[in-house]
C-alpha cells in the first residue's frame, strides 16, 4: 500500500495566533520585525489551540537578549501538573546585530517594542514585533477622524452615501 505524500508547505503557510488589535491605536508603529519564540511543549499545545492574549504585552531588552513579557498564554488542560506559568517571561529569538540596533533605539528616542501579532510559520511559533512610539489622548482622536473622513470618502465615490430628507 502506498503513503500519500503531504503537500510541501509553501513559504507563504502562516497561520495566525493572535492579533494585538489595540496596538494600531495605542501606537504609532515604526518598524517591524519577526522573531522566534522560546517555548515550552504545554504552551505550544495552547496556542495550537488559540488560547492567548497579547493585550499587555512588550518586549524588553536585558543583557542583550529580548524578553517577551506580559504575554498570556493560558495553561493547557491535559498538561497536569507540568504545566506552566501563564504570565512567565518569554526569551525572543533574533540575530545579535538586530538586537543591538533595536536596544539603541529603545533607549534613545523613548521607543518601545510591542508584539503585533503571533503566529506559525512552517510549525514554528514566530512574534511579529514593532518599534512603536505611544500616541496622545488628542493624537488618537484625530486618526479616529481622519479614518471617518476616509470612510465617507470611499461610500461616496462608491455612490453609497445617500442623503437623508428628514
Amino acid at each position: 500500500m502506498a503513503r500519500r505524500k503531504r503537500p510541501a508547505k509553501s513559504e507563504g503557510d502562516v497561520k495566525l495566533i493572535a492579533r494585538n488589535r489595540k496596538a494600531r491605536h495605542n501606537f504609532e508603529l515604526l518598524e517591524r520585525f519577526e522573531a522566534g519564540l522560546v517555548l515550552l511543549g504545554s504552551e505550544v499545545k495552547s496556542l495550537r489551540a488559540g488560547r492567548c492574549n497579547l493585550g499587555d504585552a512588550y518586549a524588553d531588552i536585558r543583557d542583550g537578549e529580548i524578553w517577551l513579557r506580559n504575554l498570556h498564554i493560558s495553561p493547557y488542560e491535559q498538561a497536569g501538573r507540568m504545566n506552566h506559568d501563564p504570565l512567565r517571561p518569554r526569551k525572543l529569538l533574533m540575530h545579535r546585530r538586530e538586537i543591538r540596533r533595536l536596544a539603541s533605539k529603545v533607549a534613545e528616542k523613548g521607543l518601545t517594542l510591542i508584539p503585533v501579532s503571533l503566529y506559525f510559520k512552517k510549525g514554528k511559533v514566530k512574534c511579529e514585533l514593532a518599534l512603536a512610539k505611544g500616541k496622545k489622548v488628542y493624537d488618537k482622536r484625530a486618526a479616529a477622524a481622519d479614518e471617518d473622513v476616509k470612510k465617507k470618502m470611499r461610500q461616496a465615490m462608491r455612490g453609497g452615501l445617500r442623503r437623508r430628507d428628514d
